[in-house]
């Protein structure tokens, strides 16, 4: 049993991109879903879909290389159960100069971290990615 689930679904992310699979299965949840699309949104993967396998739910991640590289170099957690981090609006982190995103969850939702900082929203900083 994993306490972590968002820790193992980044885990298994970096690794299937090491591996160079073309999709990456993962148990879904609604956390996951929103941040898999946000991914899909901002160009770091391919399609997200998400489907049922009798009442357990999947979701499937196409990966997305670029000259065999990988389209996420890193891809970090940032707040842990041990060790929650949030941030206000003005104190988000900036990844790579804002070259990368570090995805956030807000009271509106979960978001970017340049889409939060643009709405004046803080919160729990989920993890960073570029």
């Amino acid at each position: 049993m994993n306490t972590d689930t968002i820790s193992d679904f980044l885990t298994r992310l970096r690794n299937a991109m090491s591996a160079h699979h073309e999709v990456c299965e993962v148990p879904s949840s609604r956390l996951k879903f929103d941040i898999a699309k946000i991914l899909e949104r901002e160009g770091y993967v391919g399609k997200v879909t998400e489907r049922h396998e009798g009442a357990k739910k999947i979701l499937s991640v196409a990966l997305k290389f670029e000259d065999r590289e990988p389209a996420i170099r890193s891809i970090k957690r940032v707040s842990k159960p041990g060790l929650r981090v949030y941030r206000g609006a003005s104190e988000l982190p900036r990844v790579l100069s804002d070259i990368g995103i570090a995805i956030v969850s807000t009271s509106a939702g979960v978001m970017t971290n340049k889409e939060a900082r643009r709405r004046k929203l803080g919160g729990e900083v989920i993890c960073e990615i570029y």
